[in-house]
């Protein structure tokens, strides 16, 4: 009954029982002691986390002050030849360039002879060499660049009318007028006109004209001059479609010029047929004094 009379008067005073009393204040108490807790390890938290952002500002900021980034060898390359004043390249001249700018002369025998010994410089041997040297002897008189060439055929074979009416010999030519091309040797033929009277030329050269064809009208009818190219002759006389038996004359077109201010013996392919050419029998029978040359 007490205790009822008790619980009473607390209740009449408005209060609540003291046990529960301690209760609430051990709970704020806890609640105290947990919230300066919690609140410290969140300052704690942020204060590091902001230590963290300053740092890493600083660390990236001295990198972009401090470190350049090394540049690629490509970009090294550039920036050194952009600092040289660039030199300027020298064209090279082409043999027109130097045959342009050089002195054009008359060839002589003197131009053939060396020519002939520089090509076989290192194919023969000394001996060999001195063998292929030819006498004055065996040369025509050069043209001067003044004559036409039924002018310098007259002037170096004033017996023409005499000699072509003796020849009857099939497969072969008393004349052989050697050039560059095709073109060039059907220029010539119509050149001929004033110096070869009654006398047949024939074409000698591949261009159009199968070689077969060529050996078939040097044995149908007699011919007394012959102009073609070096290859095509050098191929009719090692098939044997033309003989030198009754040969007299080589004259070669020697300062001609094409285009590119080349003569026939600057053109590397037509020079290595001409040495054919002149190896086929011609200097041999030059030596033995049967056929003379002569530089148109």
């Amino acid at each position: 009954m007490g205790d009822d009379l008790g619980d009473e008067w607390w209740q009449h005073e408005g209060k609540a029982d003291p046990s529960e009393a301690e209760e609430e204040e051990e709970e704020e108490e806890t609640e105290a002691e947990k919230q300066p807790t919690e609140k410290s390890k969140a300052e704690k938290r942020k204060r590091v986390a902001e230590r963290n952002i300053k740092a890493k500002k600083k660390k990236d900021n001295e990198q972009k002050a401090c470190v350049v980034p090394p540049k690629k060898k490509e970009e090294e390359a550039e920036d050194e030849k952009s600092a040289k004043p660039k030199k300027k390249r020298k064209k090279k001249k082409t043999i027109t360039d130097v045959l342009a700018a050089a002195e054009l002369k008359p060839g002589g025998p003197a131009d053939l002879q060396d020519l002939v010994s520089q090509f076989f410089s290192d194919k023969r041997c000394v001996i060999e060499q001195e063998e292929l040297r030819l006498q004055n002897s065996c040369f025509l008189s050069s043209n001067d660049l003044t004559h036409s060439l039924s002018s310098y055929l007259k002037l170096v074979c004033p017996k023409w009318a005499k000699i072509q009416k003796q020849h009857s010999g099939k497969s072969s030519v008393i004349l052989l007028l050697v050039c560059s091309s095709a073109l060039r040797a059907i220029e010539l033929i119509k050149q001929l006109t004033a110096f070869k009277g009654e006398a047949k030329a024939v074409k000698l050269f591949a261009k159009h004209i199968k070689i077969e064809e060529q050996m078939k009208l040097l044995q149908k009818g007699v011919t007394h001059i012959g102009v073609g190219t070096p290859g095509r002759i050098s191929a009719l006389i090692e098939k044997e479609g033309l003989s030198l038996g009754a040969l007299k004359y080589v004259v070669l077109d020697w300062n001609w010029r094409d285009q590119k201010l080349r003569r026939m013996v600057d053109i590397p392919e037509i020079k290595l047929d001409f040495m054919k050419l002149l190896e086929s029998g011609i200097l041999a029978a030059c030596k033995e004094d049967k056929i003379k040359i002569g530089l148109f």
